[in-house]
Formats: C-alpha cells, structure tokens, sequence
C-alpha cells in the first residue's frame, strides 16, 4: 500500500473530507472537484487511492459543520432566499409534479448554490413552452437515463431572479421509481415538504434572537 503521511487511514479521510467542505462552502466547488483538489492538498504529489477519498454523505456532513461553524451569520438567511424563491417557481411548475432536491433541499446551499428542480411529465416540450410563455430564455442539456442510451433525460437551465436553476424533466411514470436514479443519498421535497422546511427554518432563525 502506498505510504500516507498519516497510518490511520479514517483519520486521513476525515481530513480530506473538512478541505473539501470548505471548498464547497467558500467556492461553490462541486463535490467531485473538491474531494480531488482536498486530496492533492492534504497528501502533495502522493498517489491518491480510491479507499482514501471519502464519500460525499461525509462531505456533506462536513459542509453543515464548516456553515455552522464559521458561516452562521450568512448561510441561513442565504438558504432561506433560495428555498422561497424555489417555493415560488415550484408552484408555477405545479403541474409537471415539481420537486427540490440538491444542496437549497438538503440545508448545506449557501452563496454559491445553485436551484436543482426534477419534473416529471408526459411531455418535455410542454415544459419548454410553459417557460417561453413566461419569457424565460434557456439552454438545453441531455443525459442517458437509467433505461438505457436510447432515452435520454432532458435538463432545462435558467435564471430565475438572478439565480441560476437546473429543472431536469423525467418521464411521467418516473416519479413511482426514485430509487431507480436518486440513490440512497439524493433526497427531494415535494411544494408542501419544501414549505414545512421553509417553515421550521423560519422557527431556527426566530429563536436566535
């Protein structure tokens, strides 16, 4: 095995996982991105190993505690903007059965997050003619989806109030099989789950002061 500056392999991870927290907190670097970048700082030039690399639910976690620790004053009420103006896009989507998921769902989005919707519908161009009628330009992205390379899952991106926003359209059918492409660790909120967030935040933040 390769030599480490630290024998205790957890330990190392731990370490890496905190550097690639606070990128993701202070730059808006996605996971993938930071896991290596935190890697090459903690262990230099060092071959990294797939076993060193910790996994993103223990990022993640490290992300809360960085916001707790040293973005208190900012991150909640930042959170906060996100997931009202993610409250008031969804209801314009109601009919394409919208949810939240990501980092504004999640509770770790700050300065740098970005809006991640999923729709599920029987046809993606309605969608696409909803947001022209409501003058928002967009781009178009496409991905396999978990069927197979000969259907492709469509993602709409645009700015909503100066925020940037990710809306990808499933199939209707989609919605009874989360399993099938969030994984166990991509939660999402429905327009009353996301409310209730909302809600319980606005409690937190009450009791500060």
């Amino acid at each position: 095995m390769t030599s480490y500056r630290f024998h205790d392999i957890a330990n190392l991870r731990q370490e890496i996982a905190i550097a690639a927290a606070r990128m993701i907190a202070e730059e808006g670097t996605s996971y993938d991105v930071a896991k290596r970048k935190a890697a090459r700082l903690v262990l230099g030039n060092t071959r990294v190993t797939g076993e060193i690399l910790p996994d993103n639910p223990t990022i993640e976690n490290e992300v809360r505690l960085y916001n707790e620790l040293f973005l208190a004053d900012t991150q909640p009420a930042r959170l906060r903007h996100l997931r009202m103006l993610s409250l008031q896009l969804m209801k314009k989507l109601e009919k394409f059965n919208p949810y939240i998921t990501g980092a504004v769902m999640k509770g770790t989005g700050g300065e740098h997050s970005e809006i991640h919707l999923q729709l599920f519908t029987e046809n993606v161009k309605e969608v696409e003619i909803f947001l022209l009628n409501q003058d928002i330009n967009f781009n178009v992205s496409e991905s396999p989806h978990f069927r197979g390379k000969s259907h492709a899952i469509e993602t709409i991106h645009f700015l909503w109030c100066d925020e940037m926003v990710h809306v990808t359209v499933y199939d209707l059918d989609d919605i009874r099989r989360p399993n099938k492409f969030f994984g166990a660790h991509n939660e999402r909120a429905n327009l009353n789950e996301l409310q209730e967030l909302i809600d319980e935040s606005g409690k937190i933040i009450g009791n500060k002061f």
